[in-house]
């Protein structure tokens, strides 16, 4: 595995937890307001970024 792999794979978790902090936040009904939906957003363009890099490096 790729050096540039296993940071994608160490980023996506951080942004996982961020995911998951902003949930904990958010119990129990997880309701985001507009800034928090924008947040959300924003981590969830990250985490994709990171698959991506994901299947370029090891389905190469």
């Amino acid at each position: 595995m790729s050096k540039r792999a296993v940071d994608a794979v160490f980023q996506g978790m951080f942004l996982f937890t961020d995911l998951r902090v902003m949930l904990r936040e958010t119990a129990p009904a997880h309701t985001l307001d507009p800034s928090g939906r924008e947040n959300a957003e924003k981590i969830l363009a990250k985490i994709e970024t990171q698959v991506r890099i994901l299947r370029e490096e090891l389905l190469k």
